[in-house]
């Protein structure tokens, strides 16, 4: 009875993460082309029965499947790894999820995504990823830091510190912009289309100086009107 329903329930995630790729990705064709040329869901169907052996104590082969994987798609998933249902991997060259991290559901993550650690200690050392989360691609999320349900990582940030629910951060190191709302699932994949901090910093000086320069030249006119005079 206990086996049958770890079936069922084994069953229903792998339909659901092989679903999420045709609402997640516009170039999906058919279901064959989804099945035979995803390497994220290959890592992703690799990494749940490599879990379920690391999980059990099969320490071994765990660690087998899961440099089987990282040698056939080129994504590299521990098998300690806690994943949850219907991540989304997309294209996923250079993607490394690390032994302690944790990831809620419906997660989309682009290439070159690193979930790293900065310790040696074989504690909690890789971060916590909550659910609806969007992680930009080549985005770097290092130490035990949580990211909060609904937040937006730009592409090719660097978070070392928590993110809020709803945060959408970016930078190196990562700050947080502003906040966004996520509703039954209406996830915006645009990692892309984040404002930049320092842009906005350098606009504004750019603003500045050019008033100073305007005022500067009003004062240069009225002193030589008073000479004049």
């Amino acid at each position: 009875m206990i086996q049958t329903m770890f079936l069922t329930a084994a069953l229903r995630r792998v339909k659901d993460d092989f679903a999420v790729a045709f609402k997640r990705d516009p170039a999906a064709r058919g279901r064959m082309e989804v099945l035979f040329c995803y390497p994220g869901l290959h890592a992703l169907l690799y990494h749940r029965i490599a879990h379920h052996f690391w999980i059990h104590g099969l320490k071994f082969p765990g660690r087998l499947v899961s440099h089987l994987s990282r040698t056939l798609t080129g994504i590299e998933i521990h098998p300690g790894a806690a994943i949850g249902a219907r991540l989304f991997i997309d294209h996923g060259a250079g993607v490394v999820i690390g032994e302690t991290a944790e990831i809620g559901d419906d997660v989309v993550m682009y290439q070159g995504v690193t979930l790293g650690g900065v310790s040696l200690s074989k504690g909690k050392r890789h971060p916590t990823i909550g659910s609806e989360v969007v992680i930009g691609a080549g985005s770097k999320i290092l130490g035990p830091v949580k990211i909060g349900g609904g937040a937006m990582i730009g592409a090719g940030s660097v978070v070392v510190k928590d993110i809020p629910d709803g945060g959408i951060a970016v930078g190196v190191p990562a700050k947080v912009i502003s906040r966004r709302h996520v509703r039954d699932g209406a996830i915006s994949l645009r990692h892309d289309r984040i404002s930049d901090p320092l842009m906005g910093v350098i606009r504004r000086l750019e603003e500045r100086v050019f008033h100073l320069e305007r005022m500067m030249r009003g004062q240069r006119k009225d002193d030589s009107r008073a000479a004049a005079g």
